[in-house]
C-alpha cells in the first residue's frame, strides 16, 4: 500500500492548487482592485462567478471524466486550468481577469475535481480511503494556511500575478506525473443531454445572480429604479432559477422513462447519508467562502491593511483546519464520521458566536483570534471526515457522478456564501451609513450632499480616508469628523450583521448531520451503494 502513496500526492499538489486559487484572490483583493483600476463589487461578481461556473458545469465535467476516463479528464482540466492561470496572471484589466480566472479556469476545475474525488476512490479503500481523503482535505488545509501568509507576502513586496504564474508550474508537475495514478475501468460511452446542460447552468446562474444582486437591487422591496411590478428584481430572477432547476429534474424523469441515460442519476439524490454529505459540504463551503470574503473586505479596505497583516489576521483559523484535518483522520479510527462531523459543526456554531460578540474596529483581540481558531477547527474536522462519507454512498460505476454532485454543492455553497455575505455587507453599509447620516445633527445640506454623492452606493473604503473625501467635498474639519465616526459605526455594524447571518448558516447545517452514517468508516472496506442504512426506507440514525 505504501507505494501507492504516489497517486494522492500528485492529486492533492491539484487540490492544492484549486483551493489555492480563490484563497490568493480574497488576500489579494486589495492589491488586484488598484492594479485592474476597478472596485470591490466588480471583485466580488469576480470570485462569484469563479465559483458559479464551477458549480454549473461539474456534473458536466463529471460526465466527460466518464466519457474520456477519469485520469484523461485530469490531464485535459490541467491544461485549460494552466491556460487560464497564465491568463489570469497577464491581465491588463477586469474583463481580462473575469475570462481568465472566473471562466477559462472555472471550466478547467469542473474536470479536475470531480476526477481528483474518483480517482481517490479508485487507487484506495478502507482506511487507506479515507486516509487518503483526509489528505486532500489537509492539501487544501495547508493551502488555506499558506496562502495567506505566503500569497499574502508575495502580493505585498512583489505582485499577486506570480502566485497565478506559480499554478501553471505545479499543474505542469501534475500532468508530469500522471501516470502515478491508476485508473480503473474503460471511458463510457456516455451520451450528454444538452437541454440538461443548459438547464442546470441556467439555473444555478440565475439563482446565485439573483442573490448578487441583492446589494444593489434589494431583497423584495426596490433600492433603485431597477423594477418589476414595484418589486425587486430578484425574486424574480431567483425564482426564474428555481423554475428552471425544477424542469431539469423532471427532465431527468422524462430521459429515464424513454429509456436515455439521465445527464444526473436523481436516484442518487435519495441516498441519505450522499445527501447529508453534500449538503454538509455546501453549507461548509458557504461559510468559508463567506469568512474569506468580508474579513479580508473589512481588513483591507475599512482598516487599510496589506496583504501580509491580512494573512496573519486569517492564520489562525488556516493553522487549525490544518491541525484538525488531521486530527479528524486520527478520530476516524474510533468515533464514526456522524459524530466527527457533528463535533465539527458545534464548533463551527460557537465559532460564529464568538466571531459575532468580538467585533471592534481593529479586530486585533484575542477572542477574534480564537473565533477564528475555532472556526479553522470546525472546518478542519468536517473537511477529514465529509468527502469520504460521499464517495462511500455510492458505487464505484458512480464514483464520477457522485464527485461531479459533490463538487456541484462545494461551488455552489462557495458562490453563494461570497453572494449572500457580501451582498448583505454592501447594502448593510449603504443603508446604515446613510441611516445614520440622516439621523445626525450634521446640516439638511450636508446630508442632502452626502445622499446626492452616494445615491449609486456607498464605496467601501478604508476610515482614514473619509477626512479627505468629506475635505474635497467642502466639508468642514468638525463635519468630516462626524461623518468618518457614522461611517465607521456603519461598517462595524454591517461586519456585525454579516457575522449574524454567518451563525444562522451554521446552526442550520446541523439539520444535515443527523443522516451521516453512525458507523465507523475505518469499518467499510467498499462504496455501501444503496443498501443498508443508506436508504430513505431505513430509520435515520
Amino acid at each position: 500500500m505504501a507505494g501507492r502513496w504516489g497517486a494522492v500526492t500528485a492529486l492533492g499538489a491539484a487540490q492544492f492548487v484549486m483551493v489555492l486559487d480563490s484563497t490568493v484572490m480574497n488576500v489579494s483583493i486589495s492589491q488586484v482592485v488598484s492594479d485592474l483600476d476597478t472596485t470591490i463589487a466588480v471583485m466580488q461578481s469576480a470570485i462569484t462567478f469563479y465559483t458559479l461556473t464551477m458549480a454549473a458545469f461539474m456534473l458536466l465535467g463529471a460526465k466527460l471524466g466518464e466519457r474520456w476516463g477519469r485520469r484523461r479528464a485530469l490531464v485535459i482540466g490541467s491544461i485549460i486550468y494552466s491556460i487560464g492561470s497564465a491568463t489570469t496572471a497577464l491581465s491588463v484589466n477586469a474583463a481580462m481577469l473575469v475570462v481568465g480566472w472566473s471562466v477559462v479556469e472555472g471550466l478547467g476545475a469542473v474536470l479536475v475535481i470531480p476526477a481528483i474525488a474518483g480517482l481517490i476512490a479508485d487507487n484506495y479503500s478502507g482506511h487507506a480511503r479515507v486516509t487518503a481523503f483526509s489528505i486532500i482535505g489537509a492539501a487544501s488545509g495547508v493551502a488555506v494556511a499558506v496562502v495567506p501568509l505566503v500569497g499574502g507576502f508575495v502580493t505585498t513586496y512583489a505582485s499577486w500575478r506570480y502566485v497565478f504564474a506559480a499554478e501553471v508550474v505545479v499543474m505542469a508537475v501534475v500532468l508530469i506525473f500522471n501516470k502515478v495514478i491508476r485508473h480503473s475501468g474503460e471511458p463510457l460511452p456516455t451520451r450528454i443531454d444538452v437541454l440538461s446542460v443548459i438547464l442546470s447552468a441556467l439555473a444555478l446562474f440565475l439563482i446565485v445572480y439573483g442573490l448578487l444582486q441583492t446589494k444593489t437591487w434589494g431583497w423584495i422591496l426596490p433600492t433603485t429604479d431597477t423594477q418589476v411590478l414595484g418589486l425587486s428584481p430578484v425574486p424574480f430572477i431567483v425564482a426564474a432559477g428555481a423554475v428552471l432547476l425544477w424542469l431539469f429534474l423532471r427532465r431527468q424523469g422524462v430521459l429515464r422513462r424513454s429509456g436515455r441515460t439521465p445527464f444526473l442519476n436523481t436516484d442518487m439524490l435519495t441516498i441519505r447519508h450522499l445527501r447529508a454529505g453534500v449538503g454538509s459540504i455546501g453549507l461548509q463551503y458557504t461559510v468559508t467562502a463567506g469568512l474569506f470574503f468580508i474579513v479580508p473586505v473589512y481588513l483591507q479596505f475599512t482598516l487599510g491593511l496589506n496583504a501580509v497583516n491580512t494573512g496573519i489576521r486569517l492564520f489562525p483559523l488556516s493553522v487549525a483546519l490544518v491541525l484538525f484535518s488531521i486530527i479528524g483522520t486520527a478520530l476516524a479510527r474510533r468515533l464514526s464520521p456522524k459524530r466527527i462531523a457533528r463535533i465539527g459543526q458545534l464548533l463551527l456554531v460557537l465559532a460564529s458566536l464568538v466571531l459575532l460578540f468580538s467585533i471592534d474596529p481593529e479586530l486585533q483581540n484575542g477572542v477574534f483570534a480564537t473565533g477564528m481558531f475555532l472556526a479553522g477547527a470546525a472546518l478542519g474536522l468536517l473537511a477529514s471526515q465529509l468527502g469520504n462519507v460521499t464517495m462511500s454512498a455510492v458505487d464505484r460505476s458512480e464514483l464520477s457522478e457522485a464527485g461531479g454532485v459533490q463538487g456541484v454543492f462545494q461551488n455552489l455553497g462557495s458562490s453563494l456564501g461570497t453572494a449572500i455575505l457580501g451582498s448583505i455587507m454592501i447594502a448593510a453599509l449603504g443603508s446604515l451609513f446613510l441611516g445614520g447620516v440622516a439621523a445626525s445633527a450634521l446640516p439638511h445640506d450636508v446630508q442632502t450632499e452626502v445622499t446626492q454623492r452616494t445615491e449609486s452606493g456607498v464605496p467601501i473604503v478604508a476610515v482614514s480616508e473619509v477626512p479627505r473625501i468629506a475635505k474635497a467635498a467642502g466639508l468642514s474639519d468638525e463635519q468630516g469628523r462626524q461623518l468618518t465616526d457614522l461611517y465607521q459605526d456603519a461598517q462595524l455594524q454591517a461586519l456585525r450583521l454579516s457575522f449574524a447571518v454567518l451563525t444562522l448558516i451554521s446552526i442550520s447545517a446541523l439539520a444535515f448531520s443527523r443522516n451521516l452514517p453512525s458507523t465507523v468508516a475505518a469499518q467499510e472496506e467498499e462504496p455501501a451503494g444503496r443498501t443498508g442504512p443508506s436508504r430513505d426506507s431505513t430509520p435515520a440514525p
